[in-house]
C-alpha cells in the first residue's frame, strides 16, 4: 500500500467518525483535535478504527504524537503489515 492509498483510508475513517469534515479540504498537517473540532473520545475512536481495519497495533504512549492527518501517516507507513 502507498502513502495515497493510506492517506484515503485515514480520510475514509476520519470521516465516518466526524462526517462534517470535508475531507477533500484537509490540511495534512493542521491538529485534527484543534482544527476540526475532534473530541478526545473521536480521536480514540479514529485509532481505534485504524488500528481494526490496517492491523497496526497504538499504543496509547503514542496517542499524543498523532495530532494531524501527516503524523498519523508518517507513524502509520512504516508499521503497516507487509
Amino acid at each position: 500500500m502507498n502513502r495515497d492509498q493510506l492517506r484515503d483510508i485515514v480520510l475514509d475513517e476520519l470521516s465516518a467518525i466526524a462526517p462534517d469534515i470535508d475531507t477533500a479540504t484537509i490540511d495534512d498537517r493542521a491538529r485534527l483535535r484543534d482544527e476540526y473540532d475532534l473530541d478526545s473520545m473521536d480521536a480514540l475512536n479514529l485509532l481505534t478504527a485504524l488500528h481494526q481495519r490496517l492491523g497496526v497495533s497504538i499504543p496509547e504512549s503514542d496517542y499524543a504524537g498523532l495530532h494531524s492527518l501527516q503524523a498519523l501517516l508518517d507513524y502509520l507507513t512504516p508499521r503497516l503489515p507487509g
